[in-house]
């Protein structure tokens, strides 16, 4: 299995666990979305707590040049762990919501 290949499953496996899990409070429904195509990956949320609409991503990955970049992360573990621990190396994985200029600091690629 080539690289994108097994970096396309893994995301797939972390983004599945995350859509089993629905929000304790509300009536909010989780959602996944895979573009295989382009290569975008997500995870969110759509419904209502009380009088309050819900909606937004809870994780939003992208492959862009062989990399994975992680454009939104709402979990506690993060998923960039996770990655990390099926076997993705930190060189391949971009924090994209860290500032460009801070990415150098955080122990994974830069972009």
């Amino acid at each position: 299995m080539d690289k994108l290949t097994q970096y396309r499953d893994w995301i797939q496996r972390v983004l599945e666990k995350y859509s089993q899990v629905k929000p304790a409070n509300g009536e909010i429904e989780v959602y996944k979305f895979f573009d295989h195509q382009d290569d975008h990956y997500q995870v969110f949320h759509a419904g209502w707590n009380q009088y309050r609409r819900v909606f937004g991503p809870l994780i939003h990955i992208d492959i862009i040049d062989g990399k994975i970049w992680i454009q939104y992360d709402g979990t506690e573990v993060g998923v960039a762990n996770e990655l990390v621990d099926f076997g993705v190396p930190k060189h391949d994985i971009v924090l994209a919501y860290h500032a460009p200029i801070m990415r150098q600091y955080d122990g994974f690629a830069v972009g």
